[in-house]
Formats: C-alpha cells, structure tokens, sequence
C-alpha cells in the first residue's frame, strides 16, 4: 500500500492537497483520528487499498504525538509511507482567516485572550499550532503554500507522490528574497549578486526559462561560477542524506526578483541532477498566490 499523510496548519491549503490526491486516484479521509491510524491502515489492507491519503489537524491536538512513531510502525511493515506538511506564514494565514471570517480551530480553547483584539487573538492561536505540530511538521516534507495559487499546490503535491517511493526526490525552487524565503527550504542560496537581466531592456520582460536570458546568464564568468559551486555541495551531501531514509530534500534558490537569475539557475541545476536523482522543480515568483485563501 501507498500511503500519504497530510497534515499542516489550518488555512494552509490542506483540503487542496487531500483533492489533488483523490484527482490522482487515493481513496481519501479526512480528519482521522490518530487513535485510529493503525486499524484503518489494517483494514484498507485487508480490502487490497493500493493508495490511500489520510489528512490530520490540530482538532486531534491531544493524540498527534502519536502519529510519528505510528508512521515509522508502517514503514517497518513495508509500507510506502510519505508524509506532506502543509505550512503558510503567520501574516498569510492571518489574512487568510479575515478574508473568509473562519474560526480557527484553537479559538475555541481558550488559548487567546478575549476581548475587542481580534487579531492578537488570531496570532495567538496559529502560534500555538504551531507549536503543537512541531514534531509531525520535523517528520515531514514541507510545502510553503503562503504565495502559491491552489492549482500550483495541487501540481505541487501531485509530482511529489508521483515520485519514486524509495528514492530520494531532490527539489529545486526558484523565489524572489523580496517577497521572504520559503520555510519549506533545506538549503538557500542567495544569487543576487549575479549580473541582473533585469537592467537590460530586451530581457527585463523575459524569464530565466527564455533562451535570451540563458544566452545572457551563461555568458558571465559568475554565474557559471555559482552553478558549479551549488551543484558541488549539494551533490556532496545527497548521498548521506539518503542514507539517512530522508523522502525529498529542497534547495531554494532566491535572487531579488524571482524572474530571471534564479529561475536559470533552478533550470539548469534540475537538468544536471536529473540524470542521478528524481528530480523536481518550481518557481514561485512565476505562478504566485494571488488569490482567495485554500482551505
């Protein structure tokens, strides 16, 4: 059985994952219980499940401390276990909530204060989440869905369980520094001190997928410099940690603008690891978030 586990912080887009899963043909749960993991993992067994997506929040806050150790049980029984964490920062899900008037989940806790800062309140609950999810978030593979549509998300998490199951899947994601750093990095490398094709008029509307800005990036000594210089470390320690079981590692890769030098870079470092590792890629800055929030 192939099985996937999405968890995350409520706002974060979570619904738009388990739908993308159930387009890709998992029989989907939501909001299982971790009591019941184990038996319901048993019984989709028994009924030959060949792939099947469970979604967990913090309305389990009591038994999700459970759910790490249960994983590594159904990896030890030779399941194909991936675990997806979907994340957003504080400030986008605080807006996420105002534009859709929902409650959040710890509201009712008592956790935040009353009164007329509703805000504070908000703030306070999310951070909290936060915090109670820690564990599971280190688990997991993270996706940053703060600045991503939910049609790039639902891309997002279809090419990550279309990967090999029992292989490393490296990820390299282009950003723009303007707009923050993805939390869901491993690594992040800052190439804004490369020659910007911003400042050249015919290049300034392209993007680092075009071949004039290629043709533009691969003619400066320093960009060249700084591909081989990544692909050097991130080669060298891929192998260790696939020994260390780790499912997908993300090297982001950020320039001023996400359009140009970053974009390259991400192309051309996908296409040199290709051949090696199963590779994916991504570039927030030319499919970002821009509209109503993901559930």
């Amino acid at each position: 059985m192939e099985l996937v586990l999405i968890t995350g912080m409520s706002g974060s887009g979570k619904s738009v994952a388990l739908h993308a899963l159930e387009d890709a043909g998992f029989y989907c749960v939501d909001n299982l219980p971790p009591e019941l993991l184990l038996d319901f993992v048993a019984l989709e067994q028994q009924h030959a499940a060949a792939r099947v997506a469970i979604a967990m929040d913090v309305r389990s806050a009591t038994s999700l401390p459970l759910v790490p150790q249960q994983l590594e049980r159904l990896r030890g029984q030779g399941l194909a276990v991936k675990a997806l964490f979907l994340d957003a920062s504080t400030g986008t899900l605080v807006r996420r909530y105002s534009e859709t008037r929902r409650k959040h989940p710890l509201s009712e806790l008592g956790t935040a204060p009353g009164g007329t800062d509703q805000r504070r309140a908000l703030v306070e609950a999310i951070e909290l989440e936060r915090h109670m999810l820690e564990a599971i978030r280190a688990e997991s593979h993270v996706i940053d869905s703060s600045m991503i549509r939910p049609a790039q998300l639902q891309s997002y998490v279809k090419a990550l369980i279309g990967s090999a199951p029992a292989q490393l899947t490296l990820v390299f994601e282009s950003f723009a520094f303007k707009r923050g750093v993805p939390s869901d990095a491993d690594f992040v490398f800052d190439v804004r001190m490369l020659p910007n094709p911003h400042y050249e008029s015919a290049l300034r509307s392209l993007t680092g997928r075009d071949a004039p800005v290629a043709e533009f990036l691969q003619a400066q000594p320093e960009a060249g410099q700084m591909q081989s210089q990544i692909a050097q470390f991130v080669g060298n320690w891929l192998p260790s940690m696939a020994r260390d079981h780790r499912s997908y590692v993300t090297v982001a890769i950020g320039c001023t603008g996400g359009q140009h030098r970053s974009v390259f870079l991400v192309e051309q470092l996908a296409q040199h690891f290709a051949a090696q590792w199963v590779t994916l890629k991504r570039h927030r800055e030319l499919d970002a978030w821009t509209g109503p929030a993901p559930s």
